[in-house]
């Protein structure tokens, strides 16, 4: 019965993700939609271990082609979006960043990460940036060990956003992060989070085109 659960639940789950058939040389193929976004060397950010994967193995495949990274996040775990950021970091691949929805947190984080000039946001989407939060329980020394784990924290994150809006004292990034700071695309703009505010894709023209 428990087997006969889980197989339902994995079909439900399945059957709730779009599957798209491209034309190709030897006929058609079916993907999933999240696999079609993946050969098109676009990854999403819900899952850092996916994630993660996804990169190395789009930088395995061609280190000189980018990666495009969606994010729309309210944000989550600082260890997770650390491996996230280091990855992007650590890799080859130019990995540029947009939002479509928000970035909030880590998310935002991610977003000013991306390749130099190729940040983007849409326009309706919203980014907002903050001070890691954590709690403690237990003894008074555990509870002193993670505070300062967490202020280390803290001051790793907001450096990190300094060197990457490239704009900014650290003590004005301090500042800013003090309390939830919701920024509209046009205000990351302004602040250094992203580069460009996007409004239509933007689509190359090929060789026959200019003939």
């Amino acid at each position: 019965k428990d087997n006969l659960s889980r197989c339902s639940s994995q079909f439900r789950a399945q059957a709730l993700i779009p599957f798209v058939v491209e034309q190709t040389a030897r006929g058609e193929r079916s993907y999933d939609i999240f696999s079609r976004l993946l050969k098109e060397r676009i990854v999403e950010d819900e899952v850092a271990a996916v994630v993660v994967a996804q990169l190395l193995f789009l930088e395995a495949e061609n280190p000189d082609k980018p990666i495009s990274l969606y994010i729309n996040s309210p944000g989550g775990s600082v260890t997770a979006g650390m491996a996230i950021y280091d990855t992007m970091q650590y890799i080859q691949s130019p990995v540029s960043t947009l939002c479509n929805g928000q970035a909030c947190s880590m998310g935002s984080l991610l977003l000013a990460a991306g390749e130099d000039g190729k940040r983007y946001a849409l326009p309706n989407s919203s980014i907002m940036i903050h001070q890691p939060i954590g709690g403690a329980a237990g003894q008074a020394s555990d509870i002193a060990i993670h505070a300062k784990e967490i202020l280390k924290v803290r001051e790793r994150l907001n450096k990190i956003y300094q060197k990457h809006t490239k704009k900014h004292s650290l003590e004005v990034i301090e500042r800013a992060v003090e309390r939830d700071y919701f920024m509209t695309a046009e205000e990351a703009l302004e602040f250094g989070l992203i580069d460009r505010v996007l409004e239509k894709r933007e689509i190359k023209s090929s060789d026959s085109d200019e003939n």
